[in-house]
Order: structure tokens, then sequence, then C-alpha cells
């Protein structure tokens, strides 16, 4: 698999990708989307077109509440944003892919921890299974205000 930096010509395609899959992630307009990647520490995308993963690190300046609690608790993370798969990719290891990039790059940074929330409400049972094959462990939980969503807060430790 080609993992690439998510550059600015497949902005469109990623953006609409976001969109199909808002009530997992949370919609975003186009500029709003082109933003989170320009500032994020970590996109990448899976070529061509297959699915991507945006993540910040601990230093970032991002108003999410999610991202908030992990910062409030721990000094040096990375933060999974938000990662999607074209559904005719599925099965094929494209996340399994973007996640151990991801943690290589972790290391490389200096990460011992990588983290993320899934949702409980609305369930996503999927992911939450496929997050626990790779190691992660839930650390928590949270309502999230406004949203009508509950979410697991999860922990990847690179010793794991």
């Amino acid at each position: 698999m080609r993992i690439s930096n998510l550059e600015a010509c497949q902005l469109p395609w990623a953006h609409q990708l976001n969109e199909q899959h808002a009530a997992e992630l949370s919609s975003l307009s186009a500029d709003g989307f082109a933003q989170l990647v320009a500032t994020a520490h970590y996109a990448k995308q899976v070529r061509p077109h297959m699915g991507f993963l945006i993540a910040f690190d601990h230093a970032a300046q991002y108003a999410s509440q999610n991202y908030q609690w992990f910062k409030q608790r721990y000094e040096t993370f990375l933060y999974i944003d938000r990662v999607v798969v074209e559904e005719k990719a599925r099965g094929q290891g494209v996340a399994t892919a973007l996640y151990d990039d991801l943690f290589s790059f972790a290391k490389e940074q200096g990460h011992s921890y990588v983290v993320c929330e899934v949702n409980t409400i609305p369930p996503n049972p999927e992911s939450m299974l496929f997050h626990q094959r790779l190691g992660f462990k839930q650390i928590g939980f949270a309502q999230l205000k406004g949203a009508g969503k509950e979410v697991a807060y999860l922990l990847w430790h690179s010793q794991n």
C-alpha cells in the first residue's frame, strides 16, 4: 500500500469522504477541513483514494472536547482526530496500514501514547474491535455536549 501525505489536491476527495461519515467523524466545511489538515501533526492517505488518517500532537491549539480530555491527562501524545476508509477498500488492510504508519511516526517523534475516541452512542462496535485488536485500552468515557453522542476514550502505548 502506498501511504503518502494528504496533499491539497486530494482535499476535495478526502473532505467528501469525511462528509459521507459525518455521523462518526463530525461534519466540517471544505475550508474547515482544509484548515484541519493544514494544522495537523500527521495527515496521510493510502493511495489511490482508499482512506486517510489525521492526528494532532499534544502541543496543538485544538479546541475539540475529546482532544482537550487527553490534554488534561497526558503530557505527550498523538491524538487521532479522524480516520476513514472508503467502503470499496474496507477489509483490505487500509486502516491497519495507516495505524502502523502512525505508530512508527509516533515512535520516531518520541511519543509513547497514541489516543483516540470511539463512539459508543451511536455504537461503533467494528471500530471498537479494530482498536482493541491493535492494543488500545479503554481509559475513560464521556457524553459529548450537544452532540447526542457518547464516546469511549482509548489509549495505545508503545510498550504494548
